[in-house]
């Protein structure tokens, strides 16, 4: 019998699965079913927690600039992502020397 996650539990895991896979294949080429075979679930499932994948994308920048995770925000930066363009001036210049 498999036992159900607590659904902030589950949302949580689902976040870190898609930031490896951000990290992995590149903010710009997430794609839900990507998501889900990483996680071991259905794209079903990642749409239930995250709706569209522009809210899934929003998501993965949010905790990306919470989490100072550099690459992804110069990857965020470069597909001129909202939230990567409203980080601190300082955060942009950091995460785009790591591109030079």
């Amino acid at each position: 019998m498999r036992l159900r996650r607590i659904p902030a539990v589950r949302k949580a895991e689902l976040l870190d699965a898609a930031l490896h896979v951000a990290r992995r294949d590149g903010y710009s080429h997430v794609t839900r079913e990507a998501l889900a075979e990483h996680a071991g679930v259905s794209p079903g499932l990642i749409s239930k927690y995250f709706g569209t994948m522009a809210s899934l994308k929003r998501a993965i920048m949010s905790a990306a600039v919470a989490r100072r995770d550099l690459v992804l925000i110069a990857q965020g930066l470069a597909a001129g992502d909202a939230k990567a363009r409203s980080v601190p001036p300082d955060v942009k210049m950091d995460a785009l020397k790591g591109l030079l």
